[in-house]
């Protein structure tokens, strides 16, 4: 076999782990955080693989040009390698999750366990193969928790700390992001207020924001509550319900798709630059990242991710979801499947 073969023109022994992306920045990002632990568990290096779609066509890495990515960004270089593992994506590494998923798992989109045909194998993680692909709708690091428990940088310590870490080192956005977050929260007086209620492809109902918002604005009636959503609907009946409401200037659905889906590309000129659209998205998710409580539905991995990023303590966060049953199991469940 020659190098070619095995991984375009890397050199001998850099072994890799492309770490590939599915759904929307929440999932994506925090899984990518699994891989990025995995690499360092296995001795690979990890390079972010997002030329599923997402906003962008098939095809362009989104990562590389949303954050200022410490990682090379070179997943191309992989594509017609053969020595990978697991073994379905030998030759195949430029297609996405997605359409590995139609051709060999129909219908399996929302499958708990299919990520582990697609994936390096948790339990096994070594393997000779010089690329390894991991993938997951969201983070898998419990499963990994007695290897990191012996490995120097990650023993002993939580796994909100290991993910706010990686946040910090591998996801920091790009200068227009950083600078509109800037001067959205500028000369704001604290405390403010985050929100975020996603409400189209996943609803969330409204009632239980409106309760918490009001009993928030009780104990602090001067402060301002910026409002993070995907909605229309949403964005004019909390900016009407409320006053000191602020949003950014982004498109909103009307309907129950949601924004990173490809229907949305030049549909109206609010979504004719899909690149902006996806840095406003992360300007959404930072600025909730900046305030002082946040009021979400942790069944939504955006508004989770945001309050990791922030390191938002647990007794400034009102979770309507706390008290749900089946969203804290079916969080547990697909922390660990």
């Amino acid at each position: 076999m020659t190098a070619g073969q095995r991984g375009g023109n890397a050199a001998p022994g850099d072994a890799v782990l492309l770490i590939k992306g599915k759904g929307g920045f929440g999932n994506r990002i925090l899984a990518a955080a699994t891989g990025l632990v995995l690499a360092e568990l296995t001795g690979r290096r990890p390079v972010i693989d997002w030329r599923d779609g997402i906003f962008l066509p098939p095809g362009i890495n989104l990562y590389p040009l949303l954050f200022d990515a410490p990682l090379p960004c070179d997943a191309k270089r992989f594509d017609k390698a053969t020595d990978v593992v697991p073994a379905i994506w030998s030759g195949r590494l430029g297609d996405t999750a997605g359409t590995l998923i139609d051709s060999a798992f129909p219908g399996r989109h929302s499958s708990p366990f299919v990520y582990r045909a697609l994936s390096l194998d948790l339990a096994r993680p070594d393997h000779p193969a010089q690329a390894a692909v991991f993938w997951s709708y969201l983070p898998k690091l419990a499963r990994l928790r007695k290897r990191m428990s012996r490995h120097p940088r990650f023993a002993g310590r939580s796994l909100d700390d290991i993910v706010t870490e990686l946040l910090h080192e591998h996801f920091t956005p790009n200068m227009r992001v950083r600078r509109e977050i800037a001067g959205l929260f500028a000369g704001r007086v604290r405390p403010i207020i985050g929100v975020h209620i996603r409400h189209t492809d996943l609803k969330v109902p409204l009632a239980p924001f409106e309760r918490a918002l009001a009993a928030l604005r009780l104990r602090m009636p001067e402060a301002d509550i910026f409002l993070a959503t995907d909605s229309a609907q949403v964005q004019a009946h909390m900016l009407a319900r409320f006053d000191g409401v602020f949003v950014i200037d982004k498109a909103v659905a009307d309907g129950d798709a949601g924004l990173h889906r490809p229907d949305h590309r030049d549909a109206d000129t609010a979504f004719a630059d899909p690149l902006r659209e996806a840095e406003n998205a992360l300007i959404d998710m930072w600025g909730l990242a900046r305030c002082d409580w946040l009021v979400h539905a942790s069944r939504s991995t955006f508004s989770t991710l945001a309050a990791a990023i922030g390191g938002i303590p647990r007794d400034r966060q009102i979770d309507i979801d706390r008290h749900n049953p089946l969203v804290q199991a079916k969080r547990w469940f697909q922390a660990h499947a």
